[in-house]
């Protein structure tokens, strides 16, 4: 029988075939097996998985939850090689993740959030004018920040006005049709990119100051200085307005342009869903009662279909 630690490895292989990166749940498992080692334990135990999970006490009982579920999936999959495998049932740690609220950017702050980053210093390099550009496109495309970041100059096909977002999520690839309005803003900041570096060592889109690939600690880093600055979070809050809530904007206000004009959201969900790359259609559903403005206009729709029908 092969050991615990190369079937976790056969299992992330396998899992991530499917399309699933795994980071956490690869680092965890592989953790566990350590921990099993160390207690000399050749099989897997409820016992055994709780102790690991509840490590260390210092952290979030969802913390302890997260863990216990990485060890339960790949005891499912290793208890049909090895039938003494216990399998820890759901229910032991109770826990479940809230989604966050998206706190829903208004016009004014989006604009706010422009101007700031227009206006970082040095006002004579790319750096401006890549922000400026960058939360630009994330608010109007609601992108993930991951994708924006690695778009290749071959993705963006500003003739065609057209951005082909490469095998992110569960290695799906989608284009995202772009405004002209969009398509000018971004040829302005190709100019401006191929003139202070011709020759980038990279083949990336967006550039950092110096020419080379943005990360994704430095967008985030630059946008909560940014908020700070214009008086979205308080000096010194670790928490506040994300960067991922531009992404959730534009989903709300989709949605709140369909249900305002007639349209059939019901129909349409699906698009959207496939343009911001949702892995399933639920994903996008949240969106409708998760924002109580777009519950209230669900529910005046549905009691005008029930008037409608009496």
């Amino acid at each position: 029988m092969i050991s615990l630690r190369k079937a976790v490895e056969s299992y992330l292989t396998m899992r991530r075939s499917l399309g699933f990166e795994l980071r956490d749940m690869g680092h965890n498992l592989r953790h566990f097996v350590s921990f099993m080692e160390q207690e000399g334990a050749s099989i897997i135990t409820i016992e055994l998985a709780l102790r690991w999970a509840q490590q260390p006490q210092d952290v979030q009982p969802v913390q302890w939850a997260a863990r216990l579920s990485f060890v339960r999936s790949f005891a499912r999959y290793w208890s049909a090689t090895d039938p003494r495998t216990e399998i820890p049932p759901k229910g032991l740690l109770p826990y479940r993740t809230k989604r966050a609220t998206p706190y829903i950017y208004s016009n004014d702050e989006i604009l706010q959030i422009l101007k700031a980053a227009r206006n970082i210093p040095p006002s004579t390099g790319l750096r401006p004018w890549t922000y400026y550009s960058l939360f630009g496109l994330m608010a109007v495309t609601g992108m993930r920040i991951s994708e924006v970041i690695r778009l290749d100059s071959t993705d963006v096909d500003l003739k065609q006005g057209l951005l082909t977002v490469q095998l992110t999520k569960f290695s799906k690839s989608r284009l995202i049709p772009l405004h002209p309005s969009t398509v000018k803003k971004l040829k302005l900041y190709l100019h401006r990119r191929d003139q202070l570096h011709p020759r980038p060592p990279t083949t990336r889109f967006f550039l950092s100051n110096q020419g080379t690939p943005l990360t994704d600690c430095m967008v985030r880093r630059t946008f909560v200085k940014l908020s700070r600055q214009i008086g979205l979070r308080k000096i010194g809050d670790s928490f506040g307005p994300r960067l991922h809530d531009l992404r959730h904007r534009f989903a709300v206000t989709t949605l709140f342009h369909w249900y305002r004009t007639g349209v059939d959201v019901e129909q349409r969900l699906p698009v959207l869903s496939t343009y911001l790359g949702h892995a399933h259609v639920t994903d996008t559903y949240w969106y409708l009662s998760a924002i109580p403005e777009i519950l209230s206009l669900t529910k005046d729709r549905l009691e005008k279909r029930w008037e409608a029908l009496l």
